[in-house]
């Protein structure tokens, strides 16, 4: 699994929505890949967070416009060089 394939499933991932051989894809790609752990850290940790607040509905331009930023920032993000 790249990490363009776990940004697209990681909302089912996070959810257990997977199968078992997705699951098991994401689990051994976020076992090798820093920057992977790093978004699933920090997205579960904004859903938390998100749970705690009041429920406010968020704009859906304004939704889609946050979501393509962070994946586009996710995708042109340099490699770190050993």
């Amino acid at each position: 699994m790249k990490c363009e394939d776990l940004v697209a499933y990681l909302s089912e991932y996070i959810d257990n929505d997977l199968n078992e051989a997705l699951t098991a894809e994401a689990q051994l790609h976020l076992a090798t890949c820093h920057n992977c752990r790093v978004v699933l850290d920090t997205t579960q940790k904004m859903i938390l967070i998100y749970r705690r607040q009041q429920r406010q509905a968020i704009p859906a331009a304004r939704r889609q416009r946050l979501f393509t930023q962070l994946q586009s920032a996710f995708l042109n993000k340099s490699e770190p060089t050993p």
